[in-house]
């Protein structure tokens, strides 16, 4: 008895505790109340001219195809790094960044150290950076308003700048805001050319961390959609979602912030790491070698540039133009002959999902998905929602298979000696002619909670090179396929079978199991 009283009593304690430290960080953020955003000018991107070398590099070819839009897949990160850090040394007029995250690691440092140059000879830059990272690094973002030629804008930013307890009682006290995220992702420079997919900056995303690299996609654009992706951004930066860096934390954005900033990044940067960059690619002057034709883009004027609303975040649960994207991607779905393969990090069909996907199997359509295995995901919890699909997906001839944790032999995902790879393409493709990229998984959050984008594009060259990338990520050295025998799940690469979650820790199946149970797929 007294053993258990002691047991009841320490929990109870606990129980207090937790409580105290929540009313504590409830207290704390109430202080912090976010401020109206003040009135601005509208301001839009700069017209593309004659005088840039960006100009001078793709005029000529947008000449030669007139009204059409040129597009290359970057599936390996050294390219996706190299194609930003060229298109920034070359801009001579403006870079727009729009971005979910952005480490202050190797390669996110290199990339604001040449924007900051690119800045230092006049270039006119603005970075968009949702706030659930960019808080984090409040100092930095600072410092770079600070430069006379960067503007920075946080979309739905917390009020409080620093400190976790504050964090952590904002998020509890309005957590309806805060829970809606801007996840796009677009690099443009000299409204000339552009990047745009599922890649955030940092090292793990350019295949630069010596722990997991994500296997990842974007397209590289020129001609007429890059305007299309200058104008989604100039609708996400006049949004009354994006506050300007200096509104938000007036006392940092100083001439000291600026050059404390300087100063580590010449403290930090590696250019031995950079380096192994050029190594790879034999030369670091990606675009001029991108549109000698040494790396080629397919040119189509069947294109479209999707972005969802930035008022998402304020729109009624129940309000049906909350996504764009999803009503976008239904067709070529319902209307799909021949094949449908998606690729998709965090998959959680839902009900919907399901439906669309079985329903396309059934009107003879080979349909395919690729997403993470327990033991590959970043976030185990959207297993758990995922997992509670499978059947159903598999008993209506739909073919799974989910990303090892490890790259195989031949894997050319990591520069620096990664451990191990994670899935965070999205993308899909339809009856070899329709390639989807962009932000966007098939999950709630991405269709009801988060801003998402893509680029779709009717082109069969593209669709056989995203359904190439499947088909490799798909093989037995990097991906298990699972089946359904019996009503037992099996997991198999031709060389093993397990009937349980493969090589999953038992912290990742517990996760898997509790948001299982606890049916949150809303939040997924």
């Amino acid at each position: 008895m007294t053993a258990i009283f002691t047991h009841a009593s320490r929990f109870k304690r606990m129980q207090v505790a937790l409580l105290a430290t929540i009313a504590i960080a409830a207290l704390q953020s109430g202080c912090a109340q976010l401020q109206a955003r003040p009135e601005l000018p509208v301001e839009s991107a700069l017209q593309i001219q004659e005088l840039t070398e960006l100009d001078r590099l793709f005029a000529s070819h947008e000449a030669k195809h007139p009204n059409k839009s040129g597009f290359r897949l970057i599936r390996e990160g050294p390219e996706a790094f190299i194609t930003r850090l060229q298109s920034a040394r070359l801009a001579g007029r403006s870079l727009d960044v729009q971005t979910y995250i952005w480490h202050d690691d190797t390669t996110g440092l290199y990339l604001v150290n040449e924007i900051l140059k690119a800045a230092d000879r006049g270039v006119r830059v603005r970075l968009l950076v949702d706030d659930m990272d960019a808080r984090t690094k409040n100092l930095g973002f600072a410092g770079l308003a600070a430069h006379s030629n960067i503007a920075v804008r946080l979309f739905n930013p917390f009020a409080s700048r620093h400190g976790q307890m504050a964090f952590m009682g904002e998020g509890l006290t309005s957590f309806k805001r805060i829970n809606h995220r801007m996840h796009n992702k677009t690099w443009i420079a000299d409204n000339r050319f552009a990047v745009a997919g599922g890649r955030n900056l940092g090292d793990e995303y350019f295949g630069a961390s010596n722990e997991v690299n994500f296997v990842d996609l974007d397209f590289a654009m020129a001609g007429p959609i890059v305007r299309d992706a200058s104008a989604s951004f100039d609708r996400y930066w006049n949004s009354a979602a994006a506050y300007p860096m200096e509104t938000l934390d007036p006392e940092r954005v100083t001439p000291s912030a600026l050059a404390e900033l300087r100063a580590r990044l010449a403290a930090n940067i590696d250019e031995k790491r950079v380096q192994a960059y050029r190594q790879v690619l034999g030369s670091d002057d990606a675009i001029r070698r991108l549109l000698s034709g040494d790396w080629p883009m397919h040119w189509t004027d069947h294109v479209q540039f999707i972005a969802d609303d930035p008022a998402k975040i304020w729109m009624a649960e129940g309000d049906t133009n909350r996504s764009k994207v999803l009503p976008a991607l239904l067709p070529l779905f319902q209307n799909a002959r021949t094949d449908v393969a998606v690729i998709s990090p965090y998959f959680v069909p839902g009900k919907g999902g399901v439906s669309i996907l079985t329903t396309a199997a059934a009107n003879g359509a080979r349909v395919r998905v690729l997403t993470n295995s327990l033991a590959g995901n970043d976030v185990a919890a959207v297993h758990g929602g995922y997992s509670r699909s499978r059947p159903e997906l598999l008993e209506g001839g739909v073919q799974l298979w989910e990303l090892k944790p490890t790259p195989g032999s031949d894997a050319n995902d990591s520069l620096f000696g990664s451990s191990g790879a994670s899935l965070h393409t999205k993308a899909l493709v339809v009856d070899s002619r329709l390639t989807f990229v962009g932000s966007y998984n098939l999950d709630p959050r991405s269709t009801w909670l988060n801003c998402e984008q893509g680029v779709l594009v009717e082109h069969a060259a593209i669709a056989h090179e995203l359904e190439e990338i499947f088909s490799e990520q798909s093989t037995g050295a990097r991906a298990w396929q699972v089946s359904l025998e019996n009503e037992v799940l099996r997991w198999s690469d031709g060389a093993e079978t397990f009937d349980s979650e493969p090589k999953a820790s038992w912290g990742k199946r517990f996760t898997a199991w509790m948001v299982r149970w606890l049916n949150v797929d809303a939040q997924l």
